[in-house]
């Protein structure tokens, strides 16, 4: 996957990261930045990807400006796949727009426009979701995700060490739920992986 990234995607990918790092140290408030994760963290992410069940969708709650989405499209590829990916800030959905028009990945990536908490329910099986929004909603967007994975199915959870207070109530309630595994990754910020049986 890694060796077919196209020059259109590297560079868009430069482009997020060189915003990404300037929004970090300009005093740019929170929910303006693109907050996004690092490459070691989307490597991560495609691996999971490449690797879960054919049956069910591939979503992502949190879309920003589209880099963590990126990596996730390498793994749809080979399967004739399609990522859905929620973002509800007008922005930062026209940052992810032109992500995916200047990566050349359009035909990969749904970009859907609003609150996945409203318009999540409509989804059909679920075979891998990364989860990168408000640490105070993952609770509910696992609530919504976990009855929805298939066996196999993945379900991974950004800022699991550094926010971990913020989505502690998520990873407890994963945690004690039998009908996963769960993991904290120590890669990047922290990924939390929960694994349907």
């Amino acid at each position: 996957m890694f060796k077919e990234m196209t020059a259109a995607m590297k560079q868009r990918m430069q482009v997020l990261e060189d915003l990404d790092r300037r929004d970090r140290s300009d005093g740019t408030e929170p929910l303006k930045r693109l907050r996004q994760i690092p490459p070691e963290t989307g490597k991560f992410l495609a691996l999971l990807a490449a690797a879960c069940p054919d049956g069910g969708e591939f979503i992502e709650i949190g879309t920003s400006a589209g880099y963590s989405s990126l990596w996730i499209s390498l793994a749809l590829h080979q399967g004739g796949k399609k990522l859905k990916t929620f973002e509800i800030l007008p922005e930062k959905i026209a940052l992810a727009k032109e992500t995916f028009r200047a990566a050349g990945v359009e035909h990969l990536i749904e970009l859907i426009e609003g609150d996945f908490l409203e318009k999540g329910s409509t989804l059909g099986e679920i075979a891998f979701c990364f989860l990168d929004c408000e640490k105070h909603l993952y609770e509910k967007c696992f609530d919504l995700v976990s009855s929805k994975l298939v066996s196999g199915g993945l379900l991974i959870a950004d800022n699991a060490i550094d926010h971990y207070e913020a989505a502690k109530s998520m990873i407890e309630k994963a945690q004690r739920d039998d009908r996963f595994d769960c993991l904290t990754v120590p890669i990047g910020k922290g990924e939390f992986v929960c694994r349907r049986k």
